[in-house]
């Protein structure tokens, strides 16, 4: 029997050589590993390379929905898959809220400040992000833009 170290590798690179379609299955598949917390960390590691090629891809918005059905009974692959979506619409200046982003994790937080984004956008975590690290990285993004 192989270990959940050897099992996450593998999931890991199964991941890597998937196809669009076979996207889907795989995920089902690796949630149902009895290491449900290996299990979600490699559908995370996944949803967290996948999402970021997407981003601003039209396609982004059906990928997104259908992912979310798949990990929706996974607390941590829904709400990551949820800041996702957040990100999106941060960077695209789409629709978000301000709640939604300063009640939000710090690794969103953060990766927004790091995402190409309005300079106004920006003043969101530059004047109420969660750390001190979020709102100097918003303050640095903010002269960048």
């Amino acid at each position: 029997m192989i270990d959940e170290h050897q099992r996450y590798a593998h999931y890991l690179l199964e991941f890597a050589n998937v196809t669009d379609a076979g996207e889907p299955e795989l995920v089902r598949a690796v949630l149902t590993d009895p290491d449900r917390v290996m299990a979600e960390s490699a559908v995370v590691r996944h949803l967290d390379l996948r999402a970021a090629a997407l981003l601003a891809d039209p396609g982004f918005p059906v990928w997104a929905t259908w992912m979310g059905s798949l990990v929706d009974d996974h607390r941590f692959p829904a709400r990551r898959l949820r800041e996702w979506v957040l990100l999106r619409a941060f960077v695209l200046d789409e629709d978000w809220r301000e709640e939604d982003l300063t009640s939000a994790s710090d690794w969103l937080q953060r990766r927004a400040c790091a995402e190409p984004a309005a300079p106004a956008a920006l003043a969101v975590p530059a004047e109420r992000g969660r750390t001190r690290r979020v709102r100097a990285a918003a303050l640095r993004a903010r002269e960048r833009a």
